[in-house]
């Protein structure tokens, strides 16, 4: 994924707003290789990347998994926490030692609630984030799954 291109919580939120929120986040260190979830699990939590690198992929039934997209700096990972039912709809793995913030989703969705305006923007802020990852998620599984030439139809 181009960055540059990703809705930023920088870009997407009020000074205000990201002070509050960062005020609920706790600095991790990830190592290469680790899971950080699957696909179905109760999504609890998320991750803005401040270094290193995490694969989200996608189960595909008799194959292995495919790789979405990979996120990096000041990225985002994960959004279902913010959505009913709360469960994953990706899986994610860290490719190399990562160092991020994480949130308590719990916590980021009541801090939502008692104030509209925060909630407001975060969930603009997420969703034009799923936005981003749907539209990247078909051209990926296009690449790798459709005839030649198939995608430009669609």
């Amino acid at each position: 994924m181009n960055a540059s291109l990703t809705p930023s919580m920088l870009r997407s939120l009020s000074a205000e707003h990201r002070r509050r929120l960062m005020r609920l986040a706790r600095e991790v260190s990830i190592p290469q290789g680790t899971r950080l979830f699957e696909e179905g699990q109760r999504a609890d939590r998320f991750w803005i990347i401040r270094t290193g690198n995490v694969d989200l992929d996608i189960h595909v039934p008799g194959r292995r998994a495919a790789v979405i997209e990979n996120l990096g700096h000041n990225e985002l990972i994960g959004w279902s926490w913010l959505f009913t039912p709360h469960n994953w709809h990706l899986g994610a793995e860290a490719i190399t030692p990562v160092r991020a913030y994480e949130f308590d989703a719990t916590a980021v969705r009541s801090l939502c609630q008692d104030d509209p305006a925060l909630g407001n923007d975060v969930t603009r802020w997420v969703g034009e984030i799923v936005a981003h990852r749907l539209r990247s998620a078909r051209t990926r599984l296009l690449d790798l799954y459709a005839p030649y030439g198939a995608g430009s139809a669609l």
